[in-house]
This record gives C-alpha cells, structure tokens and sequence, in this order.
C-alpha cells in the first residue's frame, strides 16, 4: 500500500530540503532565493503596469495621438527607413496619449519596485537615499538603453519577420534583457544588509 504524503507533510519535506541545502551552500541558496523573488516581482509589478497602462491611457486620452518621440532621427538601414528614438511613441501605437501613460505607469511601478526589491527580495538595510539615487541611475541607464536597441530592432524587424516574431523580440529586449540587467544591478545596488538571516 502506497501512503499518501498530505500537502503539509510534502511542505515540510520541502523546507527540510531547502534548509539542507542552505545550509550546505549559503551563497548559492542566497542567488536562488533573491532570483526567483526578483523574477516574481519583477513579474508582478509587469502585470501591474499593464494594467495601469491601459487606464492611464483613457485618463491621457485628451493629450491625442501624434507621434512623439526623441530624439526622432530618421535612419536608413539595410534598405529600410524608420524613425529611430529612444523615448516616444508612433501614432500607431497611440502616440502623445500612450506615451504619457506608459511614462506615468512605468514611474509608479519603479517605486513601488524600488521598495519590494530592497525589503522583500534583497533584505538590504544600506542607506536608502543613496540606494534610491542608485536606482533611479541604473534604472534610466537601462531603460534608454533597452529602448535605443528596441525601437532599432521594431525599425527593421517589422520590414522582415512576422508581427508574432516581433513582438517577441521586443518582449524579449524589453523584458527579459532589462529584467536580467536590473537583478545584478539590484545584487550592487542593495549588497548593504543582503545577507541578513
């Protein structure tokens, strides 16, 4: 006869596992246990601007829809031209209206980000201002530096690929890239106190 192990029997093996191996390995339990909170509240504050995004964007909506963006450089590249920038938005994808919202959503979630990241995930207890000022430098670093190769990539890859096989690689550049770049820059920034146990 096969005994049943219950959920909280399954639950307590787990953390006895877990237990072990931190114990046997400290540091590497550190990294497993600070990426995949990072990975969660990355993931959760993503969904969160979504969802702000598309409110903000009927708040917005009086703004219009022209295009905006800078700095708005037409380039021309393997036979394609496009406006190239590193902030903005094509009227397509709703222009001065959505640009507003994207910036509005993407400011409160960095916040919001700022402070899950630093007591939940990393359990740094550094000086904030300077973490904060840290941050914010990193976080405008990445994001015009994600957003340059992104609307390069949206330039050209649209002429070439399917529109699934673009959206992809935006998502990809955009999301994951930045989400890569953001953890061991949050492993520096929030180092102070992170090994608190």
């Amino acid at each position: 006869m096969v005994k049943k192990i219950g959920s909280e029997g399954m639950m307590d093996r787990l953390k006895m596992m877990w237990k072990a191996f931190a114990d046997k390995n400290p540091k590497a339990a550190e990294w497993v246990r600070e990426g995949g909170l990072f990975f969660l509240v990355s993931n959760l504050i993503t969904i969160i601007r979504g969802i702000l995004i598309e409110i903000l964007e009927s708040v917005f909506a009086p703004l219009g829809s022209a295009a905006i963006g800078f700095p708005r450089i037409t380039l021309n590249m393997l036979g394609v031209e496009f406006p190239w920038y590193i902030f903005g938005a094509s009227e397509e994808q709703g222009g001065v209206a959505y640009f507003a919202a994207l910036m509005s959503s993407m400011w409160l979630c960095e916040i919001i980000n700022f402070f899950m990241q630093r007591k939940w995930v990393f359990r740094s207890k550094g000086k904030i201002l300077r973490q904060a000022a840290w941050y914010f430098l990193a976080f405008c670093i990445v994001t015009c530096v994600v957003n340059a190769v992104s609307n390069l990539w949206d330039g050209l890859a649209s002429h070439f690929l399917p529109s699934i096989i673009c959206s992809l690689g935006t998502t990809f550049l955009t999301g994951g890239v930045a989400m890569v770049v953001f953890f061991f820059a949050n492993k520096v920034i929030f180092k102070e106190g992170s090994s608190e146990k």
